[in-house]
C-alpha cells in the first residue's frame, strides 16, 4: 500500500529550496509518493506565473515530485486562509497521509492559535489597515504568538483547514533553509528565495545558475519570464471600458475601490505606475493585484466562493501512476485528465479563462488538446 505526502506549491520557479523541502518531506514521513498541489497560471499574490503550469509541472516531476495536481483558480488566487483551505481539501481528497510545508517557525503552537482566533470578523473594522495585519495583531494579543512571516501565516492556514476537516492529514512543517520567503537578493549560495530568483530573471541582473536545478535553468535560457507588463494593455482596456456597475460586481471589489482602479488606469502608462497610484495603507499591492486578476477573468462571488470539487491532473511519474491506480476507485472527486467544452463548463471555467490570457500573449494552448505530463522513473 503506497502512502503519499502532499506539498502545496507554486514552483515559480522550482528551485533548490523546493528540492530540499520535498527531500526532507520524504525523509521525515517515509512516504512512497510525493504529490504537489500546485497553483496554475495565476498565483496567490495576484501575479502571473513566470512560466506556464505545464512547464512548471514538468520540472517538478523531473526533480522528485510524483504527481502534480492543479490548485483551482478559485483557491489559488485568494487570501492565505482560503488558499490553504483549498489545498488541504485537495490533499485530503487525494488521500494523502501527510501534508508538508515550509515554515519559518515550524514548532509554532498551531492549536493554540486555532483555539484563540475570533469567532466573528467584527473586531476588524479599521479602514486604515489591511485585514491580515489586524487579524495577526489580534492573535498575538491573545496567544503571544506572532504570525509575521508569510510561510508561518500559510502554515497556520493549513493547520486550521485541516482541523476544520477533522484532521485527516498529519502536518509536517519543515524549517525553511537559510533564506526568507520574500528575500529579494541572491546571496551567492545554492539556496535563494523564489522572489530573488524571479527578480534576477526579470531584470536580467544576477546569476541564478547555482540556485535552480538544470531543468529550471534550461527553461530560463529558452523563454523570457512572463510578468504583469505582458497583460497591462488588456487590463487597462478592461478597467477603462468596463462600466462601474460591472466592475462593482467583481469578487472582492468593495468600498468603492472600482472608482480608484478606473481613474488610475486612465492616468497610468505602465502597470508599475498603476500599482503605485492605486496603493494606500489599506490596499496592499497584493490585494490590488488580485483584484486586477479577478477583473481579467471576470470572477464573481459565485465563481470564487466555492470549494474544490475536482482534481485536475497536470502530470505524473511511474510511481505516481501506481498511486493513482491504487486510489482511483475510491476518489470522492472526479480526476480530470482531458479537457473539452463540457468539462470547462462544468468544472474549470476560471482556470480556462486564466489559461486563455496566457494564450493571448503567444503562449501554447493551456487546456484543450493538452494531456498530463508523463515522466518515467
Amino acid at each position: 500500500m503506497l502512502r503519499a505526502v502532499g506539498i502545496v506549491s507554486e514552483y515559480n520557479p522550482f528551485h533548490n529550496g523546493h528540492r530540499y523541502q520535498l527531500q526532507q518531506a520524504k525523509l521525515r514521513t517515509g512516504a512512497d509518493v510525493t504529490v504537489a498541489i500546485m497553483s496554475g497560471n495565476w498565483l496567490q499574490r495576484g501575479e502571473p506565473a513566470i512560466f506556464d503550469k505545464w512547464q512548471r509541472a514538468a520540472v517538478a516531476l523531473k526533480n522528485g515530485i510524483d504527481i502534480v495536481i492543479e490548485l483551482p483558480f478559485f483557491s489559488a488566487v485568494q487570501p492565505s486562509h482560503i488558499f490553504a483551505a483549498g489545498a488541504v481539501q485537495i490533499a485530503a481528497g487525494l488521500q494523502c497521509n501527510w501534508l508538508s510545508f515550509g515554515a519559518e517557525n515550524p514548532d509554532m503552537d498551531y492549536q493554540k492559535l486555532i483555539d484563540n482566533q475570533p469567532k466573528r470578523d467584527g473586531h476588524f473594522k479599521q479602514f486604515d489597515r489591511p485585514y491580515a495585519s489586524i487579524f495577526q495583531d489580534y492573535l498575538f494579543n491573545k496567544t503571544g504568538i506572532r504570525l509575521s512571516e508569510p510561510n508561518d501565516v500559510l502554515a497556520f492556514g493549513y493547520a486550521n483547514a485541516n482541523f476544520n476537516l477533522g484532521s485527516p492529514l498529519q502536518l509536517v512543517p519543515i524549517k525553511r533553509n537559510s533564506v526568507a520567503h520574500n528575500d529579494n537578493h541572491l546571496s551567492g549560495g545554492s539556496i535563494a528565495s523564489a522572489s530573488a530568483i524571479r527578480k534576477a530573471l526579470i531584470s536580467g541582473v544576477g546569476d541564478v545558475t547555482q540556485t535552480v536545478p538544470a531543468e529550471t535553468l534550461r527553461l530560463t535560457e529558452t523563454q523570457p519570464p512572463i510578468t504583469w507588463d505582458d497583460f497591462w494593455p488588456m487590463l487597462r482596456f478592461e478597467l477603462v471600458e468596463t462600466p462601474i456597475t460591472e466592475l462593482h460586481r467583481i469578487y472582492q471589489m468593495t468600498e468603492g475601490i472600482e472608482y480608484r482602479l478606473k481613474s488610475c488606469a486612465i492616468k497610468a502608462t505602465t502597470f508599475k505606475e498603476f500599482l503605485q497610484l492605486v496603493k494606500t495603507k489599506r490596499y496592499t499591492y497584493t490585494r490590488i493585484q488580485r483584484l486586477c486578476t479577478y477583473v481579467m477573468v471576470h470572477a464573481y462571488n459565485d465563481d470564487m466562493l466555492v470549494k474544490p470539487n475536482y482534481l485536475r491532473l497536470l502530470g505524473f511519474t511511474s510511481q505516481g501512476r501506481a498511486y493513482l491506480s491504487q486510489i482511483k476507485k475510491s476518489l470522492s472527486m472526479p480526476l480530470l485528465t482531458k479537457i473539452n467544452e463540457d468539462v470547462v463548463d462544468q468544472y474549470i471555467q476560471l482556470d480556462f479563462k486564466a489559461g486563455m490570457l496566457f494564450q493571448m500573449i503567444d503562449q501554447p494552448s493551456q487546456d484543450f488538446y493538452k494531456h498530463p505530463v508523463i515522466v518515467k522513473n
